[in-house]
């Protein structure tokens, strides 16, 4: 019974899901206004967490400063469900206009592909990472994959795989990281790490990351000096409403010469840098800190 309703659902929204993508910006950012009311001052959708996050991130800023944060984050989290679903019809004309790339990334990039090096791509929930990935495969000519969770429900996952390889990126289930890479050593490619999500406390390598002791995924790393594949760091910078760039900066171009937890430490500090420039489009609603290291 279970399965008919999410299957039912998921018919009822796909044609909606499909005019979100339609619609035109100034038209799409009017709705996310109104959801951006619905989610702050009715729902108030994981207020506590984001709250929580920001006073144990910021401590020395004001509750002013800190309020001041918050809304521009329900606004910026809401555009970014939007644009997400734009991503269903979005032209790459159009792609191209709204998420650019930086002269120096493309060169960088470009460097690299030149140079027969396939690469590990690490970043964060920070911009619109959606529209980065396909911005990458629309301009940079290695095989993009991007490391991903299996949605739960079928007909989402379906569609979500539908819209994130629509320009050529291929995507790669979290639990076959390693095994895909070694199989794709053919090939000049490029493996992007969402590096801010949250490891068991007990496989994870421990850091200071905005104030707190914060567990870091051990895998990018260790995979990265295992294959000996360069560390590149990517920002995306919003500019304005509806408009991103993305930038690049290499970390370590010899990943088996470093010592345990140097790259960690480098692309969480690299992140936190960002974070602390651009606070209102980081993912404050993640439970970023639901685990405490375990005390020997």
């Amino acid at each position: 019974m279970r399965k008919v309703i999410s299957t039912t659902l998921y018919s009822l929204l796909l044609p909606f899901l499909y005019l979100l993508s339609v619609l035109p910006f100034t038209l799409l950012y009017f709705l996310s206004d109104i959801l951006y009311l619905l989610l702050y001052y009715v729902i108030g959708y994981r207020k506590r967490i984001i709250i929580q996050n920001l006073q144990n991130s910021f401590p020395d800023k004001s509750n002013a400063e800190k309020k001041v944060i918050i809304k521009k984050f329900y606004r910026y989290l809401c555009d970014l469900f939007l644009e997400t679903f734009k991503t269903l019809t979005i032209s790459p004309k159009t792609m191209l206009a709204h998420c650019k790339m930086d002269k120096g990334a493309q060169q960088l990039f470009q460097q690299l592909n030149d140079e027969k090096k396939s690469i590990i791509l690490v970043m964060g929930h920070f911009g619109n990472w959606e529209w980065a990935g396909n911005t990458f495969s629309l301009i940079c000519k290695q095989q993009l994959y991007v490391i991903y969770h299996t949605i739960a429900n079928k007909n989402f996952n379906e569609l979500m795989y539908k819209m994130r390889t629509r320009f050529g990126t291929k995507l790669i289930e979290m639990n076959d990281t390693f095994k895909a890479m070694v199989s794709n050593r053919h090939e000049i490619s490029v493996t992007a790490f969402i590096a801010d999500q949250t490891p068991q406390p007990k496989n994870a390598y421990w850091t200071n990351f905005l104030h707190q002791d914060t567990p870091v995924f051990w895998g990018t790393e260790r995979i990265a000096r295992k294959l000996n594949y360069p560390i590149v760091y990517i920002t995306i910078k919003r500019l304005k409403r509806g408009y991103y760039e993305l930038f690049a900066e290499l970390l370590e171009n010899n990943p088996a010469e470093t010592i345990d937890g140097a790259i960690s430490e480098q692309h969480t500090k690299r992140l936190e840098q960002d974070i602390i420039a651009q606070p209102e489009i980081w993912l404050w609603s993640h439970r970023r800190w639901k685990h405490k290291r375990s005390v020997a």
